[in-house]
């Protein structure tokens, strides 16, 4: 039985997918990991913790009712919108430094988004639930369809569940980077930063770790593009 449209379990497209799914994140990752620790070290001008700037910048909104909480792990920082709370890792929410107040101002921005009722906000969050069934059982529909004879269908209706997934990294991208933007305003208009030097530093963090979405966004198009190739494929020698 063939696998994936060719004897042996292998092709072409497996092998240039399987580059893309290793080195795009990988690279966005060490970037990451890198500009993070290096900004980890310098000590924003204000002397504020993650903890306070998101406070000061929720406050400065409005925003009074969102908390802002500690969590574990590292660089597990994020916004829940379903219980209107900043969670904040331990490095950020205690520390000092001009990642700190990146990442929790970005954090934040997420918040206003959700408070303004933000386009791309919504239609991610109304997308989540769907992505968090066609994401886990897309992948197993294509196996099955490409394995098994005359479920050819099954097979298509797992790509389309795949595509959900694309889609969702897709709108994924204008959230996180118009949270950066909002970021930026925000940390210059509560003075946390002084100009120049430190705001330079705080886009340097915000954009290595928009870059991560970008890699996860790239890698969910080429693994969508190689099962359309691997479906057309097969299809082609059906005929």
């Amino acid at each position: 039985m063939m696998f994936w449209g060719v004897p042996g379990g292998f092709d072409s497209s497996y092998m240039i997918y399987l580059a893309i799914a290793l080195i795009v994140p990988m690279l966005a990752q060490m970037k990451l990991k890198s500009t993070f620790a290096s900004f980890k070290q310098v000590r924003s001008f204000s002397g504020m913790t993650g903890a306070q700037v998101a406070r000061r910048i929720l406050d400065g909104n409005g925003l009074h009712q969102v908390p802002v909480v500690e969590i574990g792990g590292h660089l597990s920082d994020h916004y829940d919108p379903r219980q209107r709370v900043i969670r904040l890792s331990g490095d950020i929410y205690r520390g000092q430094s001009l990642a700190s107040a990146a990442v929790a101002a970005h954090e934040v921005g997420h918040a206003i988004q959700h408070e303004e009722g933000y386009a791309f906000l919504n239609f991610r969050s109304a997308l989540f639930p769907v992505v968090n069934i066609t994401s886990r059982l897309g992948i197993y529909a294509v196996f099955i369809g490409l394995m098994m004879e005359g479920l050819m269908g099954l097979a298509m209706l797992g790509v389309i569940m795949v595509g959900f997934t694309v889609l969702f990294q897709l709108v994924t991208l204008p959230v996180e980077f118009n949270a950066s933007s909002r970021a930026m305003v925000q940390l210059e208009r509560f003075g946390v930063l002084r100009g120049g030097d430190e705001e330079a530093g705080a886009k340097k963090v915000l954009s290595a770790a928009a870059w991560t979405y970008v890699a996860g966004t790239v890698v969910a198009v080429a693994e969508l593009v190689r099962l359309i190739f691997v479906l057309n494929n097969r299809n082609s020698r059906r005929r």
